[in-house]
């Protein structure tokens, strides 16, 4: 679907079909800026059906003879409530109910107010394009789906075209990464995702690193390694590199967790633990491979990206480690494994050591790491460990302009007392109370202290299960955007730096 702006007023659009949205203090004063033929019947049509406008309200009228033919209408309740994430939401909902109406042209007519120029069209058009998105890759016959061929957003500046553009990349990194979240494990492994990095770097014309297992051994990764040693696939540590455009002001680096399919080792997950679900294990390299997508389409100026992730799979088998094995990290640190199946902090271990190497101005992993933090914060809200304020700060932000909610937790040092081991530095679980803290707190062990670092849990909002919200069941892709929105303001920060000096 096309995307397009206009400001013309409604009672001059051109579109076959038109999606409103009306605040439930004076929806009937804001139909007045259709056509008066227009207005007049959808006011009579709505009071017969005692329409409200309260969030989530939606009524589709067929106005035979008119135009538009097709009145999608959405309720949003009080204005006071009305944010960027509720304008998301309708966007998501007209869009959604236009399919199937044989609709060429869609105008969504939705509040803009309050909101800046940039923040408001990435409502719009994610809202939109990611509630069409629909996996049809694994039937042998895909569901016949008609949408509109364009897409108006009326009362947006043809000026704003750009924009546009601009969010189209960014949800294409976003399908990217749902595609590969929700993707079966018997396709997405440590193979395919190397396979996606180099068509990546082919594609964009970036940097790419990849160390097979002997590789990884070189670097003395024993960590990862521990977790791989029990694989089919043999795992493959990926570096991905987006230049910077111009000279590099900063060097970030982005780190996600990529466990291909998790049994949970010897320690297996039982009924109840959703282990057909933990495909979705590796959904902190999706969503750094598709923020790598967008990011490589957008080049944000002055800023070099880093893209790492540790891709395996934890099985059980004749090789697969031991519960009460010792193993070393790549920074010397030892590790009693007291759970098999807390094995994706062992692979961010190896890939924090090897990204504080690089020297970067910040440190950002991804990793769906504790149902812990489901527990605590739910499946909307993924949670945030980081000693560094500004860091944390500009995490929330992004991820608040993103729809994307990240909560700030606790790095407790006196929990650190759980991760104590009899034998060796350390053991990889502490006790069951806090246990998304003290996993944060085992990887900031392998972290250079002087390098900005945050920790995103993102267990809870990688997987939409009831298909709420404005996106579609299943993979969310989360993290991409809010990746995409902090890498944006932190080269826009450095080039602000730049000028002032």
């Amino acid at each position: 679907m096309e995307f397009r702006c206009s400001n013309q007023p409604l009672a001059d659009g051109a579109c076959d079909a038109l999606g409103l949205g009306l605040f439930s203090n004076h929806w009937q004063e804001q139909l007045k800026g259709l056509a008066p033929a227009v207005a007049s019947t959808a006011t009579a049509l709505l009071q017969q059906r005692e329409f409200k406008a309260k969030p989530g309200e939606l009524i589709s009228l067929t106005l035979p003879g008119e135009h538009p033919a097709l009145l999608l209408v959405a309720g949003l309740g009080e204005p006071e409530n009305f944010d960027g994430f509720a304008l998301r939401t309708a966007a998501a909902q007209l869009s959604k109910a236009s399919l199937g109406s044989g609709c060429k042209q869609l105008g969504l007519a939705l509040p803009l107010e309050g909101l800046a120029p940039s923040e408001a069209i990435a409502a719009l058009v994610q809202g939109s394009r990611l509630a069409l998105f629909k996996d049809e890759r694994f039937r042998s016959a895909p569901e016949p789906r008609q949408e509109p061929d364009v897409c108006w957003l009326l009362g947006v500046n043809p000026e704003q075209q750009g924009e546009l553009e601009h969010q189209q990349a960014i949800c294409a990194g976003v399908e990217l990464a749902r595609e590969l979240v929700g993707g079966p494990p018997n396709l997405v492994n440590a193979l395919s995702l190397e396979a996606t990095a180099r068509s990546l770097a082919q594609e964009f014309d970036l940097e790419l690193t990849v160390l097979d297992e002997q590789g990884c051994r070189e670097k003395g990764m024993g960590a990862f390694l521990a977790v791989a040693q029990g694989a089919c696939v043999p795992p493959r540590f990926i570096h991905l590199v987006i230049p910077a455009q111009g000279p590099a002001l900063r060097r970030v680096v982005l780190i996600g967790k990529g466990l291909s399919f998790d049994s949970g080792g010897y320690n297996l997950k039982t009924g109840g633990s959703q282990i057909e679900l933990m495909k979705f294990d590796m959904g902190g390299c999706g969503a750094v491979l598709g923020a790598a997508r967008s990011l490589a389409s957008l080049r944000p100026e002055g800023l070099e990206i880093h893209v790492i992730s540790a891709t395996t799979e934890n099985m059980v088998s004749a090789e697969a480690i031991h519960p009460g094995a010792i193993i070393t990290a790549s920074n010397g640190k030892t590790i009693e494994i007291n759970n098999t199946d807390a094995e994706g902090r062992l692979t961010l271990a190896d890939a924090l050591v090897y990204a504080s190497a690089l020297k970067p101005d910040a440190i950002v992993d991804l990793a769906t790491l504790t149902g812990a933090c489901v527990v605590a914060l739910g499946d909307e809200i993924a949670g945030l460990w980081s000693a560094n304020d500004q860091l944390a700060d500009q995490l929330i932000e992004a991820g608040r302009a993103a729809g994307e909610p990240l909560w700030r937790m606790p790095l407790q040092k006196s929990y650190k007392d759980g991760l104590k081991s009899g034998l060796a530095d350390m053991k990889n679980t502490g006790p069951r109370p806090g246990g998304a803290i003290t996993a944060a707190l085992f990887l900031q062990e392998f972290v250079d202290g002087q390098i900005p670092w945050a920790h995103l849990d993102i267990a809870g909002p990688v997987w939409n299960e009831k298909g709420k919200g404005p996106d579609p069941s299943g993979a969310t892709g989360f993290g991409v955007r809010l990746l995409v929105n902090w890498c944006k303001a932190i080269a826009a920060g450095a080039k602000e730096e730049l000028s002032l000096e």
